[in-house]
This record gives C-alpha cells, sequence and structure tokens, in this order.
C-alpha cells in the first residue's frame, strides 16, 4: 500500500486548515485524549474529566465506571456537554482552540460494542489493565449543537452537516480499516516508524491501530500518536494516498502537513 506514485501530490502545511473551521474541529476532536464532561444531578450541572475517543462516525467513546457520579447522571438523563481543549497560541489560554458540543449520552450495547471498546482502548492503552471491569461500561455521545473556536475572537456555531463526515465516506474507509491495519503493521513497519520519528515521538514498535476519514492512529506502549491526514478522505485509495505522502515527507524531512 505505502509506495509512491503518481497520485502522491505535494501539500502546502496550510492545507489541513483550508476546509475551515469545521474540519478544524474535527481534528481537534480526533486527536482529543482528555475532555470535560458536563452533565445533570438534580436539575443542576455536574463537571467531570473523562477521557475520549472518536469513533469513525466522530461520536464520542467514554468508558464510564457505574461508581462514578456523572455515569449514574447520564444514566438518570442522557443530555450532557462536552468540551476539548489544544494548546494555547500564546501565554492567554483564550488562544486554545476547543469545541464544545451538546448533545447525548447512551451506554453502547450490540454487536458494535466490542469493535468500538476495543477503539477506544487502542487510543487509551493503559486502560487495558482495568476495562474489563464489570462496573465500566462504554458510552457514546452524540452530538446535536456545536461551537467551534480557533482562538481569540474566532467563534463558529456549526450545524451537524458541516461538523460531521460524510456518511458514504465513513462507511468505505471503515469497511477497509482492518485490511488497511493487517496491511500496514505486517508490510510497512518500517514506513509507521518514519512517521513517528517524524512527528517527534520517537523510536518504538509501532503500528496502526485505528483509521478513519481524517486521519489514523499509531501506538507504541502506552505511547499514541495521533496523525491527519490533509484532507478528508472517502476511499481505501485515498487513506492509501495520504499514507504515501506522509512517508514520503517523514523520509525526506519536510513537514508531515
Amino acid at each position: 500500500m505505502i509506495s509512491r506514485g503518481e497520485d502522491a501530490a505535494p501539500v502546502t502545511p496550510s492545507s489541513v486548515a483550508s476546509d475551515g473551521p469545521a474540519r478544524a474541529a474535527r481534528l481537534l476532536l480526533r486527536e482529543a485524549r482528555v475532555a470535560s464532561l458536563a452533565t445533570l444531578r438534580d436539575g443542576a450541572p455536574f463537571l467531570s474529566l473523562v477521557t475520549p475517543a472518536t469513533a469513525p462516525d466522530l461520536s464520542v467513546l467514554m468508558l464510564l465506571s457505574s461508581l462514578s457520579e456523572h455515569r449514574r447522571n447520564l444514566e438518570a438523563d442522557g443530555r450532557c456537554a462536552l468540551m476539548v481543549t489544544g494548546a494555547a497560541e500564546t501565554r492567554n489560554p483564550q488562544t486554545a482552540a476547543r469545541l464544545s458540543l451538546s448533545g447525548r449520552a447512551d451506554e453502547v450495547t450490540g454487536d458494535e460494542t466490542a469493535g468500538l471498546k476495543a477503539r477506544w482502548i487502542a487510543a487509551h492503552p493503559y486502560a487495558a489493565l482495568y476495562a474489563d471491569f464489570a462496573d465500566f461500561a462504554l458510552t457514546r455521545f452524540v452530538a446535536e449543537e456545536a461551537q467551534y473556536i480557533g482562538g481569540f475572537a474566532r467563534a463558529y456555531h456549526l450545524t451537524l452537516d458541516e461538523l460531521l463526515p460524510s456518511a458514504d465516506g465513513v462507511a468505505a474507509v471503515a469497511s477497509a480499516e482492518a485490511r488497511i491495519l493487517a496491511h500496514c503493521n505486517a508490510d510497512h513497519a518500517e514506513a509507521l516508524l518514519a512517521i513517528a520519528v517524524a512527528s517527534g515521538s520517537g523510536h518504538g514498535d509501532w503500528r496502526m491501530t485505528a483509521v478513519d476519514v481524517d486521519g489514523f492512529d499509531l501506538a507504541a506502549d502506552d505511547r499514541v500518536l495521533r496523525t491527519a491526514f490533509s484532507r478528508t478522505v472517502a476511499s481505501a485509495s485515498e487513506v492509501r494516498q495520504e499514507l504515501v505522502r506522509l512517508v514520503d515527507a517523514a523520509r525526506t524531512g519536510t513537514s508531515l502537513v
């Protein structure tokens, strides 16, 4: 899969932001490994820290214990809000990008549970020690409203049509995900290592653990690296184009974005 082809065109660093605030908001949410969750307790707000991961369709996955107040709150009333925050551009915290979402969270059940739980654990490998404890259950948050702030005085209200990726693209990449992971991990470990090293994450036994329309995750031990594509993809062939570009950039010392 990861070999140079004529379709691997160079991409400028500005291209990641070329789709505007909606794509920037998606990338921020995909990369987030900590978030603030606001739930309702007897009609009053209650705020807590959670550790999210995203499903292919951008819904947010959280592994919550029945011993926690926020899970008990959600079982009584699934309405909630979630906020993720990036790094500040200056010493002023208000220059940090952040995404605020309001919606509803419910426990994941049925045939998809195992796959989504594995995806969450891949983003939080340290949690494998307790993820199967009886009091933990996977919860999925689905956004209904979104506000993205790209820094100081840069606020955008996003519709779900703007924020969410195309359902057809999500389905196409999801159907190829297992094949992509198996091929990259079996045949292109050196290429994955090159991307990780170029990203500043250092050497290790890096393996691809998830891929979606916005990028992919690598993991080595308890380290997890999220790498964004330069554009939203819609097929396995477009995933290949982005991987070729990233490997070329890593090996030539140019920007990964």
